[in-house]
Formats: C-alpha cells, structure tokens, sequence
C-alpha cells in the first residue's frame, strides 16, 4: 500500500528547521489500526523502541507512529552514512497520519533519503499484520540505505544570504498595508527601495510585476535588483508552508496579528499553529536586529521568545504589560499617548512623533487597526535607522487610496455618496471595515455592503462572515467571485453567508454575480450620506475604472476628516 503522500522540498527556513529542509508526509493508517501487540512487533523488526504505544486510532498511537517515523528515517540516514541527522514529526491531518521532516545540503541525495524510508514503512504495512521473523525489515533497511548511498548529490540550496537590510512582515491582516508603508517611510528617507506582496514586485514605487509575490519567489526577485538600499518581503503563510522563507535571514521581522484566516489548510487547523507559522520570520531575526510584534495579541506578543533579536512591541493602549515587558526586556514600545503616535524607551519617557489626526491612513482616527499598522511600520522604520524627520514625513503622506494603499479602505465620493473599497477577506477585516464604514455614514442615514471572500475558508467563517455583515449593515449584498471559489459553488457560499445571516434575523440576502455588479446594485438604491462598500477580491481594476467613467473622486485626507467629524456613530450591537 502507497505509504509517501507528498514528498515536499522546503528551499528555506520553515516551520521545522531554520534551513532548507525536505517534510515527508507519510499515511500510516496500517499502523495506526493494529492491536498494541501486532504494532509493537512491527515496530521492533524494523529496530525502533518506541515505548508506549497506545490504542488503535488513539492521540496516543500517533505519537507511537511520530517517533515510528523517526526512527526509521534516522536509521535508514545511518546506514547510507549520515550519523547526525535532525529529524523532527509532527501529527498530520488526521490520526493514522504525520509528518517527518529533516534538514538537506544535497537535494538529490536528501530527497533519495526520503523516497526510501517511505519505501521501507510502505513495504512492511503491503505485509501487516506481520507474518514471520525480522529478516525482510533488515533487508529493506540495508537496501534503501544503498539506494541512498548511490544516489546522485544533486544540487544544493540556493537560499538567499541578503547583502543589504531586509525586512520580513507577516500576519493575517495588515502585513500589506505595513510592508507599502514601511517602503514609503524608506523612500521618504532617500533609500532606493524594493518590495513585494500579494500584488506584486514593486522597486522604487513602480510595480515591475504583478501578481501575488508573497512567496520566495519574490524575495529572490527583488533581492536580485541591482543598486537597493533596503528589501521589504511581505511573508504569507502559504509560502512559508509550501517553500519556505526566500531569505536566510532577516534584519527586522514584524508580525501585525494572527486570526482566523486559512484555517483548515495544508494541516493549519488551529490558531496556535498557524501562530507557529507566522513565527519562522521572527526565528530568522538577526540577534542585533529587532522583532516588531503586536502586544495586543498574545500568541504574537509570544513570539519573541523564538528570537535572539530585541523585541520592538506595539500597543494601541499605552498601560499594556506588554509595553512594560518589552522594555525590561532591553526592547522598545510604540503605543498612542493623548492622541500621538508615541515612542517609549528604557526610561518610558515618551517620544511623541504625530498625532492619530495627522495620520492619513487611520482615517482620521477612524480605522483603528491602521493605526496598529502604522505603529508597526513606524517601529520598524527606527528599528533600521531611518531617520526620525523622514519618519514623520512619510507618515504624513501615505494616503489610504489607489496610489498609496490600493484596495484597503480606499474611500471615493459619488454623487453625495460614499463607496468604499477594502479587501476585508476575513472576520477581522470585516469588523474592522464595519467599524470605519460607520463612522463616515451621515447621521441617519445607511450602511450598504457588498460580502463575500474566497472560498477556501471553512464552513464556520463563511457563515460568521454573514453574520457580521448582516449585524453592521443596513443593507447587504452577496458579490460573487467565480475566481476565488476554490472548490465550492456560488448556491454553496451563498447558502453559508444566509445561514449566518439567519441567525441575527435578516432573510433578504440578495446576489449579483460579481463583485462590480454588486456594487451597482446598491449605489443604484443609496442616499446621499449613505455608505457602500464592497469587499474587493477580485475586480479592483475594473471597479476603479468604473468609478471614475461615473464621475467618483478620491476623498482626500481632509474630505475623510470632514466626513469623520460629521458622521462617527457607534458600530450598533
């Protein structure tokens, strides 16, 4: 029976080693149904001592088949001559299933490695229940280790040893808008520049190309651009998953949060292990360098554990502990004291550099978690030397619009109307645009959106997503985006959001078959002083060129301020 379900080369640091790395995911479900006697038999012919090894499809019986699997890569590396192995397991997706992984210099042989202990555990489980002496095992065992001695080297990693400062920024929501405003805090200070993200490849300001870069691949890319005084990687987990870290090493990390986002996927079904994930960057931090984490969230705040760097923390309360232990620490906090951006130091004596008000992406205090991610990206600024003026000044001009930030909480005028653009791709993102959307509405009058997200979430997000939206808006349409379905259908993901909307008593969840085409529909029935947003995955592009052959205009800084002043109300419960 097959045993090998996915043999993985991790080019990186990843979630097992701070090298590259090669992660065997192995289906042992032969092992995990044996009777204690017969597994304990199989496990001894083929030389592992694996100690307790619990029931049949127990917790306990896959920790037996982790150290199993252990066991059996470690002794066939022994054999072909390779006595210092790391190798660490982990469960897998479900209890007859784990995951080995081991650390490579040469990728042929490494991977020679792998096939061949999966051969071994594959050629045993074809015979379970055992039948006979321990003769074969030995025999498989010798000739999976010659099958790796003779193996070619291959050729070995390439991971990056970056030459100019680089910065990593991770998280499940804002690392896009704190990696474009980081590098506008850099070019302000005269530093050519380079930067990747879900959008793209961008030098200078300029997207070079486009499409999601979040991965090595566009660490290599931009690190490979002649003549940058500094790199700005915005690291998402499905690269740090599936390839590992583009880089080596890294100057400042930062972690802006970890929600649930992407729950479900590529054995990530917690909070905790997805926290785990996020945390590679930081591992990777120089020990001279600075970890940039939120305080406000405990599995970040955790992470600096994981590093030797200093811990830069930030906190949208200036009385958090975690502010205090940053700084006992040896680090630094960042924090909003009577309504300025604030900088503390060992001697807590503030370094007030702006207030919230003068701040163009907190939407005139409006969007609290922008101000989050401008502490974020203000920390790691002066965290790489950058100088305090240009600091400032950059702040002052980052604008939340197409040019700046775009699709986060780009805001147009229309008509007396306000239209909002946002990703908002998970319950976090919606909470945090609803919050805003009402604080921009006109007194009395609506909040319009249009829902929807990829689908590769789980049944209970999409339902929550619903939910929310059903709660914070007067008005509520579902925007299809056949591009992101990832697996389900419209009827399913439209039965999911009602589902949630269900439960808070609204029944009239209407559809439109895109996200542009949502839009439409409720401009076409807003007020002036109303607010609509919509959701945007899909058709950005076409949504601004829609806006602007009807006539929209960018609200200015000044515009949102105005809006702000005359309109903030309470999300209602």
């Amino acid at each position: 029976m097959p045993v090998l379900v996915e043999l993985r080369v991790l080019d990186g640091p990843n979630l097992y080693f701070p090298r590259p790395a090669i992660k065997l995911t192995l289906d042992l479900d032969a092992y995990a149904s044996l009777p204690p006697g017969e597994f304990t038999a199989a496990a001894r012919a083929l030389g592992a001592r694996i100690g307790r090894v619990g029931a049949p499809a127990t917790r306990a019986r896959q920790s037996a088949l982790l150290r199993l699997g252990e066991s059996v890569v470690r002794q066939v590396a022994a054999a072909s001559g390779t006595t210092r192995l790391g190798v660490r397991a982990r469960p897998g997706g479900d209890l007859g299933q784990i995951v080995v992984a081991y650390p490579w210099r040469h990728r042929g042989r490494a991977e020679a490695l792998g096939l061949a202990a999966a051969e071994v555990l594959s050629r045993q489980a074809a015979g379970l229940p055992r039948q006979g002496g321990v003769a074969s095992e030995a025999e498989w065992l010798e000739a999976a280790a010659a099958q790796v001695r003779t193996s070619e080297l291959g050729p070995r990693p390439e991971v990056l040893n970056p030459r100019i400062p680089v910065v990593s920024v991770t998280g499940t929501n804002g690392k896009t808008t704190v990696t474009r405003l980081i590098s506008h805090l850099s070019m302000t200070a005269g530093l050519r520049t380079g930067w990747t993200n879900t959008d793209g490849i961008y030098l200078q300001g300029e997207l070079v190309e486009a499409g999601d870069w979040s991965g090595p691949g566009g660490a290599r890319r931009v690190l490979a651009e002649p003549g940058l005084a500094l790199a700005v990687l915005e690291t998402a987990r499905g690269g740090l998953l599936l390839r590992g870290m583009g880089v080596d090493h890294n100057d400042v990390s930062v972690v802006t949060n970890v929600s649930a986002d992407h729950l479900g996927l590529q054995g990530i079904d917690t909070l905790d292990q997805l926290a785990e994930v996020k945390a590679i960057v930081v591992g990777v931090t120089r020990a001279g360098g600075w970890t940039v984490l939120n305080g406000d969230d405990p599995r970040t705040f955790a992470m600096r554990a994981r590093s030797k760097a200093r811990p830069w923390i930030f906190s949208l309360d200036p009385e958090s502990p975690s502010l205090r232990a940053a700084v006992d620490e040896g680090g630094r906090g960042a924090t909003v004291i009577d309504g300025q951006l604030a900088m503390l130091d060992a001697s807590f004596d503030a370094d007030l550099l702006l207030p919230v008000l003068d701040l163009p992406v907190a939407m005139a205090g409006l969007s609290r978690h922008d101000v989050a991610n401008a502490l974020a990206a203000t920390a790691a600024a002066l965290a790489l030397g950058l100088p305090r003026a240009a600091v400032i000044d950059g702040l002052r001009t980052f604008r939340p619009g197409p040019e700046h930030n775009p699709g986060r909480l780009n805001v147009f005028s229309l008509d007396g109307v306000t239209v909002v653009v946002d990703l908002a791709h998970n319950e976090a993102g919606l909470a945090s645009l609803l919050s805003v959307l009402h604080g921009l509405r006109a007194p009395g009058c609506s909040v319009r959106l249009v829902l929807g997200t990829a689908g590769d979430r789980t049944d209970d997000v999409l339902s929550l997503l619903g939910e929310l939206a059903a709660r914070g808006a007067d008005d509520v349409v579902i925007g299809h985006k056949e591009r992101y379905l990832r697996g389900r259908t419209t009827a399913e993901m439209a039965a999911l959001y009602r589902a949630g909307a269900a439960a808070v008593g609204v029944s009239d969840l209407p559809e439109a078959p895109t996200e542009l085409a949502g839009l439409r529909l409720l401009l076409g029935r807003a007020q002036p002083g109303d607010v609509v947003a919509v959701m945007c995955h899909a058709e950005r592009a076409e949504i601004y060129a829609w806006l602007a052959e009807a006539g929209a205009t960018v609200d200015p800084p000044d515009v949102i301020r105005t809006k702000a002043a005359a309109g903030a109300q309470p999300l209602r419960p």
